[in-house]
This record gives structure tokens, sequence and C-alpha cells, in this order.
């Protein structure tokens, strides 16, 4: 490692660091470097896929500081067993790669993840001294998403909280059953403690803001975690359950899906092959329906295939629902309050507050309803408008073949 030179190991520990999702920027606070003062800004048009505040698209330097690593996990490409080319950088390398790269105009932010070298202290010192040198040697004010570790000490975890926008612990896989199997070195109970220490730490910074006016920020994104998918024999349904029990536990602002890729030189308690990308696909639009839409963990669960436990892969899960609630349908879109409105198939909620406004002043027909959806041929056995009462197809034995939309092939994102 002590050959390569910047430029080797930015190739190395970038690609390495692509099987991380959980890179998003959004809900962090406005600051800006346009008076004058510091560097950078979360706020400025960006290149890489990540979000700000207002939802425009932002770039982040998205890198490992090194990809060596003193943990086995069976599913990690970049566990001690593996054999891959290893890199590290310094953390002063870490900091001039992010302020060169903003200065020329290719990112706004950082997102910083490691392996674990020596120690998870001590690679956790090396994480905060790069957030730490950004923010105070520097004047830094674009956006910083630090991945901390469980097993560090609880202080580093916060300095890196009283640096970063956003922090994030993954949880790795959905079950205790899996983790033990596939990760026997980590401990979900130490995972979820210091997801707890991180949430307190929000709330407590959160309501001394609220009585002084500098009180110092804590993470003002809040926290996010990943959980690999199809690694292990969880369910959609045990994933759906999982993802809801952290959301009210820790109030995360994201839960992230990575759909397991095979590795080279992989463990044979691994599956020889990689789940359909439209898994992951399905379990994002079902956490969507929970935050969004007002659906709970239970129903979204009970879309899935009552023996397998799996959501469909050629319908979404609203859809899913909707067709085994057809008891529920039609719903009147004059007349039906917005939580019945928002569990019509096809109907987001944009189009669902435009139907609230619109109806104060006049009744809806399809055509109004044309303008709001992309398919209105999809919503009609779900609705009753002015114009139209679906007698015919609320009537009929199987809709599906009516609604479904066509199948398509989803691509590959690593493929060769």
């Amino acid at each position: 490692m002590s050959q390569l030179d910047v430029r080797q190991k930015l190739e190395i520990l970038a690609d390495a660091a692509k099987y991380d999702a959980s890179c998003a920027s959004s809900g962090t606070v406005k600051r800006d470097s346009s008076k004058g003062k510091g560097i950078g800004s979360t706020e400025g048009m960006g290149i890489c896929h990540a979000y700000a505040p207002d939802g425009r698209c932002i770039s982040l330097l998205k890198i490992l500081l090194t990809n060596s690593c003193i943990f086995d996990c069976h599913y990690c490409i970049n566990r001690k067993s593996s054999n891959v080319r290893r890199a590290r950088f310094t953390a002063r390398e870490v900091v001039d790669l992010t302020l060169a790269f903003y200065r020329r105009n290719y990112i706004e932010g950082l997102f910083l993840s490691s392996g674990i070298i020596r120690s998870s202290d001590y690679t956790m010192e090396q994480i905060v001294e790069v957030a730490r040198a950004l923010r105070e040697d520097h004047d830094f004010r674009g956006y910083i998403h630090l991945k901390t570790i469980p097993d560090a000490d609880p202080e580093l975890i916060h300095q890196a909280g009283r640096h970063a926008d956003r922090v994030s612990i993954n949880v790795e896989l959905p079950t205790e059953r899996g983790l033990k199997r596939l990760a026997p070195e980590k401990s979900g109970a130490r995972i979820e403690g210091a997801m707890a220490g991180l949430r307190a730490a929000i709330a407590d910074t959160a309501d001394a803001r609220g009585r002084y006016r500098h009180a110092p920020d804590f993470a003002p994104a809040g926290q996010s975690t990943q959980m690999i998918v199809g690694a292990d024999a969880a369910t959609d349904g045990d994933i759906v359950m999982r993802a809801n029990s952290l959301y009210d536990r820790f109030a995360l602002r994201r839960v992230y899906y990575s759909a397991f890729s095979p590795i080279p030189d992989a463990s044979a308690v691994l599956p020889l092959s990689r789940p359909p990308l439209m898994r992951e696909h399905r379990l994002y639009q079902s956490d969507w329906l929970i935050r969004f839409y007002g659906f709970a963990a239970e129903e979204v669960v009970a879309a899935a295939d009552g023996e397998t436990g799996m959501l469909p892969l050629d319908i979404d899960p609203k859809l899913a629902w909707a067709l085994k609630h057809r008891d529920r349908f039609p719903v009147d879109i004059n007349r039906a309050p917005r939580a019945m409105l928002l569990r019509i198939p096809g109907l987001g909620v944009k189009a669902v507050d435009a139907i609230l406004t619109a109806r104060r002043w006049r009744r809806l027909g399809l055509a109004d309803l044309a303008r709001l959806t992309s398919s209105v041929a999809r919503l009609r056995p779900f609705l009753i408008a002015e114009d139209w009462r679906p007698v015919a197809l609320s009537d009929a034995a199987d809709i599906r073949p009516l609604v479904a939309p066509r199948r398509r092939q989803q691509l590959e994102l690593f493929g060769a």
C-alpha cells in the first residue's frame, strides 16, 4: 500500500465504496460560504447521486478510508480473507482530496466509510479527524456523511455527530440469526446500542437548540442505516417489519436496501446468485408506503405472498394490497378522505393533494385524473368519478391482467 500514489488509492477505494447505498444527503441544515467566510456549501448545484434539502441532486466524494479490515464478514468483498488489492488513505489525504475536488466543482460534500484497521477506536479516530480538519482547519461548510463504527467508544461517535451532517450505522442484515451466521464478529445488540445513543444525542441537541439560540449542531440530517437484501434467508416481510421497528425505535431518517452482490472467492454459506434488483426496488416502494402513504407495516406485509413472505415483483406493493382488498374499492374521488385516496393504485401524494384542492370547486371526472397521472386506465377499477363507475370491472373475478404493467427487464447496476 505504501507504493500506491493518491490517484491509485482513489481508484481502489472509490470503487470499494460503491456497495454502500446510504449516501443521500437530504434533511441537513443550510450552510454556505457565499458571504466570503469558509469554503463549501450544502446548497449548490452538483453532479453525483445524493440529494440536497430542497431535493436537487448534488455531488459527494464517496470513498473508503481503507478497504483493509480485521473482520471477516462473509458477504463483504473487503473482508479479511478476501483476495482484493488493498489501499489506505491518511486523514490528510482525504482532506486534501475533498478540498481539491470541491475547488474544481466536482463535488459538494464527502461520504466517508471505512474497513476496520487495528481496532474500532483507532479507525473511528481517523474518520473523525477527517471531519474535524475539514470543519475546524478549513472551515468547510459542505455536506459530510460519516459511516460510524458501533464498537467504537461512544465519545468518538459523539464527536462524529458534532462535525457531520449525517451519521449512519449499518445494521447489516435484517435478522439477528443472519448476522450471527454471516458476520459472527458483529453484535446486533451493540449496533442497536450505538443507534440508541445517537438518537438520544440528536434529541438532546434539538431540545438544547429550542432553548439556546447558539447551541451546537449534532448530526442535523439525522441518522440512517442500511440492510443487505438477499444474503440470508430473510423474507420481504421480515425486512419490512425490521425496518419499521428501526424507524420507530431510533427515529431514523432513512433505511437503505442494498441487494446482495456475489463476490470473488465467496463463502459456501452465501447464495450463488444475486437477488433480482426489482426486489430492492419493491422494498423501497414499501418503505414509501409506510412513511408517506399512511400504511401500517402489517398492511404492507399482507401484500406479500402468504407462503413465501415475498412481495410480488411484477406489480408494486400498493397495487398488490389493493388486489387483496377488493372490498375497499372503488373509492369516490369526489368524497373520500385523503387517507383512502392515497390507497388508490397509481395516485401519488401530489396527485391526491391536487384532487383535494380541485374538488373544493367542482366535481372531478376521468379527464381531470388523466392530467394528474400517467395512466388513468390503471385507476379505473379502483375509483368512482363524476362520469365513471366501474360496474363491470368491480364484478370481474380477476382484474390483475388489466392493471399490471407490462413486464420490463431490470438492468444490472454493476453488470459486465
